[in-house]
């Protein structure tokens, strides 16, 4: 049984939604608004979201942007809209599926068996193990040393993604597209600051890394804190005014004794 969310604000439609979505097996949340239906979704963690666009508060599309700030939970947009270039906007923000109405029970009750079953491949992944870091993405849990750490839905995708690719060096780049679903990058320090309160929930520091390594000009790299040396400064990387790839300041050079 999927555990749905219906943002809607018509209330016969939203109604209907719900007994229709009910009477097919699924267990149903609504929201009449925008930012109520963004509050749910961070709070609830439904398995999909049924997303409308024309709400009284917040356009839809400003409310799925908002959403994958966040979560990547699966959003089916719901709208009367059926122009291509808002369908492919949407679809580009990161919408998984786009039903135009009036649609049947039937046609959105097979889009929603149809997104979780594309996406379901990734329930049955087996806990990433990282020294004494455990990321278990089914659950969405971490523990470091047997003690859970609680994370944000952000900070555990970024966490989840970076042992999946433990011992690599993962750019920035590739953390903005896919963890933020951003492929064309940002000047934004989202991803600096997100690593920070990372770092911090870990115990560490970017002066004192144990388990999240910068690597100046290239990237950030999860690693068991045994099994990792640090690099050699190269005279570029060492410059007083040099910072990571990161956004994150080099520790200051002490002064030498007389």
């Amino acid at each position: 049984m999927a555990h749905l969310l219906v943002v809607e604000d018509d209330p016969q439609l939203r109604g209907a939604l719900l007994r229709a979505l009910r009477d097919k097996g699924h267990a149903v949340a609504t929201a009449p608004s925008g930012m109520a239906g963004l509050d749910a979704a961070v709070t609830q963690r439904p398995d999909l979201v049924v997303l409308d666009l024309g709400l009284p508060d917040v356009d839809g599309a400003q409310v799925l942007r908002m959403l994958r700030a966040v979560s990547d939970v699966p959003v089916i947009v719901a709208t009367a809209r059926d122009e291509e270039p808002e369908m492919v906007a949407v679809l580009g923000a990161g919408a998984d599926d786009y039903i135009v109405k009036p649609f049947g029970a039937a046609q959105l009750d097979a889009r929603v068996k149809a997104v979780l079953r594309r996406l379901g491949a990734g329930a049955a992944e087996e806990p990433l193990r990282v020294g004494g870091l455990t990321v278990d993405p089914a659950a969405r849990e971490v523990t470091l040393d047997g003690s859970p750490v609680d994370l944000t839905p952000r900070e555990f995708d970024l966490l989840a993604h970076l042992a999946r690719r433990a011992g690599q060096v993962v750019s920035r780049r590739e953390l903005l597209a896919e963890v933020w679903h951003q492929p064309l990058g940002g000047a934004d320090k989202t991803v600096d600051v997100h690593l920070s309160w990372l770092r911090r929930k870990l115990g560490e520091t970017a002066q004192a890394p144990r388990y999240l390594h910068t690597v100046r000009t290239v990237g950030v790299k999860l690693a068991a804190p045994d099994t990792t040396t640090t690099p050699v400064a190269t005279e570029e990387s060492a410059a007083p005014t040099d910072t990571t790839a990161l956004g994150e300041p080099a520790a200051p050079a002490r002064a030498a004794r007389p």
